[in-house]
């Protein structure tokens, strides 16, 4: 590995009330592979927006191969040979593989273009790094795998030396996270240098030749990969140690059905079958969680099972009651908690006070009322603090609104509301998308917590990783139908990537249903 072909020195960058950056000096040598990691908010999209001349510091220097220069923009950053791919693809998916990465390089008129010379050259870009892209496709009929690998194409095309990678692997299954690193590396070994953001320490671990974690706009420290571990990586990005999983489990008693799916279809207004006969039972003390692609039928399930919509045909019984066609209040009037995908759409009211959204859904229960008709201020009050005690909510007073408060404090109140509540069962839906490796330690303990008091748990989230922290049994949906259901014990990433993308459907759908 070479000199340095970046050098950023004393970065910062203050948004109004934010110091996003703090003075950060970073450097990266060619042809290795940086990762940057640090929780959502530490700043690392924001220093590498600078390097990409999307927005310009308000301090510090940027050297490229020695050389001090000034990127006002990302055609300079090009002009430098930087390349970048977002978070949120920049393609047109009517236009050929072709016809976007030319985008914004034609020469002359269109008539000039000469497409069957730019196609070829993007064939053998594609082929020299084993990315499987038809350059005559349209992006259209690309899967998002292959369409972020059409970005990758465009950065390589344009002669980029330096890739940078936005939180990359969002969208991608184990199976295509493996695809994607064994990619960066090709492109490391050709001699690209690669800034990997990251928040997902096991790709951190996997493809990083040295990291730099960043925490609160400021480095805490570059490391060498070989000499560190994710344990160690965890502990500098929040500032104390962390242990998902929830800690410890403890069998219950009384393991009886909760929920009972028996049969379950739904046909969606287009007149398409999503759900196609689901069975699947949720048992007291135990954390089911359903896995599976995004799109396979996890909204349109988590929707029937709390009353958002009705299934077109079987039974969906809680506590021995059929809720098929019952509405979201009567549901959670039975016992079931409902953590919401969507905090600011279904969890919160955002204009409200923290005090407030504390008891949203609950307020006409005999525990907040006074004489069973008036709101009770003082029992509100009482109950806003103690949840804000038991939960750790952190916010300068009950009284400010819910919507300035970060997004682990705002999931905090949720969780605190519905838990509060004493349900039989919580269904708990991305509980920690988007939350960062503290609170996401947090929400994990509250989920055991719930299961060892003898609840139910059921966990939709597209996090491989938390399924595999915190589940007892989990289900895997695929196109619509629960594929298969197992014991979480000694089951790997690729086993569930090979049912979550049908690969393994053969072997049989329903024999572990009710292991």
């Amino acid at each position: 590995m070479g000199e340095d072909i970046i050098k950023l020195q004393g970065i910062t960058k203050v948004f109004p009330g934010v110091v996003a950056n703090d003075h950060i000096d970073l450097s990266v040598r060619r042809g290795e592979i940086h990762s940057l990691a640090g929780e959502n908010g530490a700043g690392k999209s924001t220093l590498m927006g600078i390097l990409y001349g999307l927005q310009q510091p308000d301090e510090g220097t940027i050297l490229l191969r020695g050389e001090e220069v000034r990127l006002a923009s990302p055609k300079d950053a090009i002009r430098h040979g930087l390349g970048m791919v977002h978070q949120h693809f920049m393609l047109i998916p009517k236009f050929t593989v072709t016809q976007n990465i030319i985008l914004g390089m034609e020469v002359g008129s269109r008539l000039r273009i000469d497409y069957p010379k730019a196609e070829e050259e993007i064939r053998q870009l594609s082929q020299r790094y084993g990315l499987g892209i038809d350059p005559a496709v349209k992006v259209s009929e690309l899967s998002v795998t292959m369409q972020q690998r059409v970005e990758i194409l465009k950065i390589l095309y344009r002669k980029a030396e330096i890739l940078i990678f936005d939180e990359p692997t969002a969208v991608l299954t184990p199976q295509e996270i493996d695809e994607f690193c064994d990619i960066l590396i090709r492109l490391r070994d050709s001699g690209k240098t690669i800034l990997f953001i990251s928040h997902k320490l096991a790709e951190v671990e996997k493809i990083s030749d040295r990291v730099t974690v960043i925490r609160r706009g400021k480095v805490v420290g570059t490391l060498p990969m070989a000499e560190t571990n994710q344990q160690e990586l965890a502990t500098l990005m929040v500032g104390r140690e962390v242990h998902l999983g929830g800690g410890a489990r403890r069998q219950v008693e009384d393991s009886g059905v909760l929920l009972d799916i028996r049969g379950v279809h739904y046909v969606n207004h287009h007149k398409v079958e999503v759900i196609k006969g689901v069975d699947l039972q949720l048992h007291r003390g135990e954390i089911l969680g359903v896995a599976g692609v995004d799109g396979n039928g996890q909204e349109e399930l988590e929707n029937l099972l709390c009353g958002k919509r009705k299934p077109s045909a079987g039974t969906i019984s809680f506590l021995g009651q059929d809720i098929a066609g019952k509405s979201v209040k009567e549901i959670k009037k039975m016992g079931m908690g409902v953590i919401f995908e969507d905090r600011h759409k279904d969890g919160l009211v955002l204009d409200f006070s923290v005090r407030e959204n504390l008891i949203l859904g609950f307020q006409d229960q005999k525990r907040f009322l006074k004489a069973g008709v008036f709101l009770d201020k003082k029992k509100v009050e009482e109950n806003a603090r103690r949840l804000q005690e038991d939960f750790d909510i952190r916010c300068g007073s009950l009284d400010v609104p819910a919507g300035k408060l970060s997004g682990g404090n705002q999931q905090k109140i949720i969780i605190a509301r519905e838990m509060s509540s004493d349900p039989e069962m919580v269904m708990a839906i991305q509980p920690t998308r988007g939350l960062d490796l503290g609170a996401v330690s947090f929400v994990q303990d509250k989920l055991v917590e719930a299961r060892n008091q003898g609840k139910g748990v059921l966990l939709f989230s597209l996090e491989l990783d938390e399924i595999l922290q915190v589940s007892d049994r989990i289900a895997v949906i695929f196109k619509g139908q629960i594929v298969k259901v197992l014991k979480n014990e000694g089951v790997t990433k690729e086993q569930l990537g090979a049912y979550m993308l049908g690969v393994a459907q053969e072997e049989g759908s329903h024999e572990a249903a009710n292991a």
